[in-house]
């Protein structure tokens, strides 16, 4: 099968689609033939050489696509079916990927919108999950326009809480319509939430990473009330919780988004779809920030 891979660090050149062998299902996994896997932030992280030191590298943890292969003991799925989840060896922009965690696809969703949803969707649910986000509250969302902040957008509402989204002032209608209040980040931030919220907020999400903390913390005021999905250094200077994926996965949200998409309480994000064979293109576009929305490689049809 072909698959993305890259043999030294670097710039998007250093990506190569090479054949491998076709993988194999082990027990409770199943082997879907791809039509569509996600691209994130942490494959270019990890192709700059930033996250795993081993060479060489496979990417994509998140696909779309028709069981080809089942695996031992799996009994809810069929030969045939559309499903969608994550590749737990990280090989998932390829022809074939193995998913260890995976459900049926929502009817009203196509391959690319499919695989725009498990990182995203998964990442909030955990988020919100630690902090508690429930009924009656309020959220302030830092970085609340992207495909993870909106969705954490989307479930708080759903959930009964009061959403304040920062985001540059041309996301803003953007955010009224998934049901948040906007205000613009940077300076002078902590005084425009207050201008929302007097009293301040009860939970906040920092999913930016942009040195926000101390507002956050300010605003919510305590530490532990406090989550970031994106500044590690910052959660151990302030003591915010880091929320990471070995620490209890919200995998619970692949088997609940298709009710909230079918209800109309969560729109799925805009997605921007490449290749197979374009993935250097691709991580150009999502590295320099030239893409609104999610962006998605497509294998076969795609469709």
């Amino acid at each position: 099968m072909k698959a993305v891979r890259f043999s030294r660090f670097g710039g998007p050149e250093v990506l190569e689609l090479v054949d491998l062998p076709d993988p194999q299902p082990g027990p409770g996994e199943v082997r879907i033939a791809v039509r569509a896997a996600g691209v994130n932030a942490s494959d270019w992280k990890k192709r700059q050489g930033q996250m795993d030191p081993e060479l060489p590298q496979t990417l994509g943890y998140e696909a779309a696509g028709v069981v080809d292969v089942l695996g031992e003991g799996v009994a809810d799925v069929a030969l045939g079916d559309r499903v969608f989840g994550f590749a737990g060896d990280g090989a998932a922009q390829a022809e074939l990927a193995v998913l260890s965690f995976y459900a049926p696809i929502p009817r009203t969703l196509d391959f690319p919108g499919a695989a725009a949803l498990p990182a995203a969707i998964e990442t909030a649910t955990r988020a919100l999950d630690q902090l508690g986000v429930a009924s009656g509250g309020t959220l302030l969302v830092s970085g609340a326009s992207g495909a993870i902040g909106s969705a954490a957008v989307q479930f708080a509402v759903a959930r009964g809480a009061r959403v304040i989204g920062t985001a540059s002032a041309a996301n803003h209608a953007y955010l009224r319509s998934l049901g948040a209040e906007p205000v613009t980040y940077g300076e002078g931030l902590v005084e425009r939430v207050r201008g929302l919220a007097p009293e301040g907020v009860d939970l906040a999400l920092d999913v930016a990473g942009s040195g926000v903390l101390p507002d956050l913390v300010e605003l919510a005021g305590r530490p532990e009330r406090v989550v970031t999905i994106a500044d590690f250094e910052g959660a151990r200077k302030y003591g915010v919780v880091f929320s990471r994926g070995d620490s209890g996965r919200a995998l619970h949200v692949l088997d609940e988004i298709g009710g909230l998409i079918e209800s109309g309480r969560f729109t799925p994000p805009v997605v921007r779809t490449y290749p197979l064979a374009e993935v250097a293109e691709a991580q150009r576009a999502g590295e320099d920030g030239r893409v609104r929305g999610k962006i998605v490689l497509v294998a076969g049809s795609g469709a």
